[in-house]
C-alpha cells in the first residue's frame, strides 16, 4: 500500500495561512498533497505544488485530481520559485507553505535509501532524475570533508571516528547498501562508547536511538543540498507576497530552524541607511506572526511521530 500523508500541524498551518481569503496558494513541497487538501478545502482559490521529487507529484495528482484546474502541480525544486511562478503567469500569490527535510513516501517507500530499517540500495535523492546518489558521493569523498559533513549536518560529536570508518570499510568494498553504511557507523559510533539519547514528553521514558540516525540525516541533507539557498528562497517567497499575503515554514531539526528563525527577523526589521538586505531583499518587507515556533500538542505528537519534531514559523507581508 502506498503511504498516507499526515500533514503535520494542520490546524496550525491552516490558522497562520488563512485560505479563506482565496487566491493563489503555493505549496513547495507538495508531497503527498495532505497540507494542499487542507488549502483547498480550507478557501484557496488555486494551488501550484512544486516537488522535487516525480514520485511524489504522480501520487499528488491521483490525491488532488478532484479538484480539477484548481491544481496546477509542477516537477521542480521550491527555490525555483520565481521562475515557476513566472513560468505560470503568476506575479504574487496569497501564500507559501514549505515542508521541509524528508516526506513519509521517501521514507516508507522501498528502494530510496533514506532509512536504515531495510537493507536496499543507498540513493537519498528525492529526485532520482538528477545528481549523484549517496554511494557515489561516499566513494568519492575525502575523510576530512566528510567528518565536516557529518559533524554539521547530522550534528554527531562523533564525526571523526564515523568518517574514519566509512573511509576504512570503503577500501575493502563499495558502501553500496544502507544496511552496510549503517552497521559501519554504528562501530564507528561504538568505539567511543554509547549512543546519543533521546528526549520525552508526558512522561515517557528516556530511550536510546540508533547510533547511525545522525549519520544518515548529514548524509541526506548533503546529497540534497538541503540548508543550500533557504534563507534566500525566504527572501524570494516573501517578496512574492500580495500585500497581507502569508508564508509558513515547517522545520524538522535545528539546523533548517535556525536559518528560518534568523532570515524572518532580518527581513521583519525596519529598514535602515545602511541596510545591506538579506538575501538580496530589502528589510522591512515581513511581519513574524511567531513569536516562538508552533510544535505539536500531545496528542498529535502521540498520534504522529513524526509531528514531535515540527516547529512551525510564519510571517506576513506589510505595505
Amino acid at each position: 500500500m502506498e503511504p498516507v500523508h499526515v500533514p503535520v500541524l494542520p490546524a496550525e498551518v491552516v490558522a497562520l495561512l488563512q485560505p479563506e481569503r482565496g487566491g493563489t496558494f503555493v505549496d513547495g513541497t507538495v508531497g503527498l498533497g495532505g497540507h494542499a487538501r487542507l488549502l483547498l478545502d480550507g478557501g484557496a482559490t488555486r494551488l501550484i505544488g512544486i516537488d522535487r521529487d516525480p514520485d511524489a507529484l504522480a501520487l499528488a495528482g491521483e490525491a488532488l485530481g478532484r479538484y480539477g484546474d484548481r491544481v496546477t502541480l509542477v516537477h521542480a525544486d521550491y527555490r525555483d520559485l520565481d521562475a515557476v511562478l513566472d513560468a505560470h503567469g503568476v506575479a504574487a500569490v496569497a501564500g507559501v507553505l514549505v515542508d521541509l527535510g524528508v516526506s513519509s513516501l521517501q521514507l516508507d517507500r522501498e528502494g530510496r535509501g533514506f532509512s536504515f530499517r531495510r537493507d536496499e540500495p543507498l540513493d537519498m535523492r528525492m529526485d532520482r532524475t538528477q545528481g549523484e546518489t549517496a554511494a557515489e558521493m561516499l566513494a568519492r569523498v575525502d575523510e576530512s570533508e566528510l567528518a565536516d559533513v557529518i559533524y554539521q549536518f547530522g550534528e554527531e560529536r562523533r564525526s571523526r571516528q564515523v568518517a574514519r570508518a566509512i573511509v576504512a570499510a570503503r577500501q575493502q568494498a563499495p558502501i553500496a547498501t544502507t544496511g552496510r553504511l549503517a552497521e559501519i557507523v554504528r562501530r564507528g559510533v561504538a568505539a567511543r562508547g554509547r549512543g546519543p539519547r533521546r528526549g520525552s514528553r508526558g512522561g515517557v521514558h528516556w530511550q536510546r536511538i540508533d547510533p547511525a540516525t545522525r549519520t544518515f540525516q548529514a548524509l541526506r541533507i548533503w546529497v540534497n543540498r538541503e540548508l543550500d539557498g533557504l534563507d534566500s528562497f525566504i527572501g524570494r517567497a516573501a517578496a512574492r507576497l500580495q500585500p497581507g499575503g502569508r508564508l509558513a515554514v515547517i522545520a524538522f531539526h535545528s539546523l533548517e530552524d535556525r536559518v528560518v528563525k534568523h532570515t524572518l527577523r532580518a527581513l521583519s526589521q525596519p529598514p535602515s541607511l545602511d541596510d545591506r538586505a538579506t538575501a538580496g531583499h530589502a528589510a522591512g518587507l515581513i511581519k513574524v506572526l511567531t513569536k516562538h515556533p508552533v510544535v505539536a500538542g500531545e496528542a498529535e505528537a502521540a498520534a504522529n511521530p513524526r509531528a514531535r519534531s515540527a516547529k512551525l514559523r510564519a510571517a506576513v507581508r506589510v505595505g
